[in-house]
């Protein structure tokens, strides 16, 4: 009697085991696409026992394994221990560097067995992808889990283009530090490698340089700020705005970006687009009378004076000391929207043109960016500049973000001049994503999800040798009337998850109606993260 007392209750115990159900198998929804995936047979699952295995005296990988550790404790609420390669046992999350693998730096090779997870690279930036993609075949939704599975998957990836940029401009509106250090996660989170930090232009300079006090101390306030569009009678309101960060702020950013793969690339507008500098320090420009930072949005004729040896003076040092903040390699100097009116009617300029034989105002400006060039060069810096610089056919050392259409991109590289493919009207995401009626105010046009997704940079007409020379695309985030960071997020997401899948996968493995499935599952990471998106165009996708 006492036996069958004893055994009754385990065999209730075992019977009720052997009718668990197994773990369903999640899904595989990526954003971007991977270069290949295969399924694999069974799952893996994630407890607290599962130990995550790196190098211990590498400390870029310690730090890419801790991203990992800290997002299952964030969203799961379980701890793992981060050991030395290959003393975790079984059924361990192994990150390796092979130095013997065929792979580029940003490739990685994933592979989700029952046995474990093993993510391979030559470097850190292609293990830093792989965990980024791990975490996606994590459920999207956070919740306290004893495990968490994952499905069985072999990933092979490479990204398409070496230049995956967004670029955000704080000189219309400023955006605090914390801010830029979500914003730097949330490309991250896409693949995202370069961010083009738009530092200074008419409305406002942003950065502290010590030898020249005043383009923070005055120039980077402007006494009130327009309403409204350009054309229309909304006025302007009467309030201060300024703001801007201290070199140390951009020591922190810089090392924060760079700790997640990220290039940091200044970018200061010059000749034009310098009233902020000018109401700093106007004996700058061409004219005697005083300059303001500029309170409406638009193109001035006040800019840089190419006559005086003075501005070369001014942008070398200021060159100068940001290039000791910025260890990138890239630093762009603008270039575009230059009108020259002031330098006809100057007399230093119409001298500085006479003695170097300079027959026309387009040769003084070339003038201008060569000078320039030989600064950066000294320091060791590649120069990116918008299209503009093309009209000066002797140009080859410099980066082109094609901005205007696609004749930039395909001139340069028939030049066989690198460049980044950011067309307007289909990188610029200050436009309207849906009915302007239902949106907040935007500068005008329309770009949506699928416009951008279905974009191809590389131009069909361009030879495939010539197609090399097409390394990048770069979404551009203009902040005219983009107040706060909220207001950024709403104007980026979803669509930089469509940017991101254009830089990163495969052009044939590009698919609209499967791209929307799977952002119904990243806008859920989305909400996770507490990032702002515009959901106007995913009530479309759910039906």
């Amino acid at each position: 009697m006492n036996l069958r007392r004893i055994l009754f209750p385990i065999g209730i115990i075992l019977l009720l085991i052997s009718c668990k159900e197994p773990p369903i198998r999640p899904v595989i929804r990526l954003i971007p696409l991977p270069a290949q995936a295969t399924d694999q047979p069974g799952i893996f699952a994630i407890t607290a026992s599962t130990k995550i295995e790196v190098s211990p005296e590498n400390e870029p990988l310690q730090h890419i394994a801790g991203i990992l550790s800290r997002h299952l404790e964030k969203n799961f609420g379980i701890t793992n221990s981060i050991v030395s390669l290959g003393s975790g046992g079984r059924h361990s999350i192994s990150l390796k560097i092979d130095s013997n693998l065929k792979l580029g730096k940003e490739d990685y090779h994933l592979t989700v067995l029952p046995e474990g997870v093993l993510i391979e690279a030559t470097a850190p930036n292609g293990l830093y992808y792989g965990i980024q993609t791990l975490i996606q075949l994590m459920p999207s939704t956070p919740k306290k889990l004893t495990e968490v599975i994952l499905p069985g998957v072999e990933i092979n990836d490479t990204p398409r283009f070496a230049w995956r940029g967004l670029q955000l401009d704080v000189s219309r509106h400023f955006m605090p530090k914390e801010f830029i250090f979500k914003f730097l996660d949330e490309m991250s989170m896409h693949k995202f490698n370069t961010f083009q930090w738009h530092l200074a232009d008419d409305q406002g300079w942003r950065i502290e340089i010590k030898k020249y006090p005043l383009l923070t101390e005055s120039g980077s306030v402007r006494k009130k700020t327009m309403l409204g569009h350009v054309n229309n009678s909304a006025g302007t309101d009467t309030l201060s705005y300024g703001g801007f960060y201290t070199q140390n702020d951009v020591r922190d950013i810089v090392a924060y970006a760079s700790e997640r793969f990220i290039t940091v690339v200044p970018a200061i507008e010059m000749p034009g687009h310098a009233l902020a500098a000018l109401a700093a320090y106007p004996e700058l420009g061409c004219t005697v009378a005083p300059y303001e930072v500029a309170t409406q949005w638009g193109i001035f004729n006040e800019i840089f004076c190419p006559g005086k040896e003075g501005t070369y003076t001014f942008l070398d040092d200021v060159i100068t000391e940001m290039a000791g903040l910025f260890p990138g390699k890239y630093f762009n100097i603008g270039g575009a929207d230059c009108p020259k009116e002031r330098w006809e009617n100057c007399t230093q300029c119409q001298v500085r043109m006479r003695n170097d034989s300079l027959n026309s105002t387009l040769d003084l400006n070339n003038y201008f960016i060569k000078r320039i060039s030989k600064t950066l060069s000294s320091l060791g810096k590649e120069r990116v500049a918008w299209d503009e610089i093309l009209k000066d056919t002797t140009q080859t050392n410099a980066i082109v973000i094609s901005w205007q259409n696609e004749d930039g991109s395909i001139a340069a590289a028939k030049r066989k001049i690198q460049t980044v493919v950011s067309p307007a009207k289909l990188c610029n995401l200050d436009q309207y994503q849906s009915n302007p009626k239902n949106e907040p105010l935007s500068v005008g046009g329309m770009l949506t999800l699928e416009q951008i997704y279905k974009f191809e940079p590389v131009p069909t007409t361009l030879s495939n040798k010539e197609a090399r020379y097409i390394i990048g695309i770069q979404g551009n985030i203009w902040t005219q009337y983009m107040k706060t960071p909220v207001f950024v997020e709403y104007m980026t997401f979803p669509r930089a998850a469509a940017l991101a899948e254009v830089a990163w996968s495969p052009k044939s493995a590009r698919n609209y109606p499967w791209f929307k499935k799977r952002l119904l599952e990243q806008v859920k990471r989305y909400d996770a993260e507490k990032i702002i998106y515009c959901k106007a165009e995913l009530k479309i996708l759910s039906h």
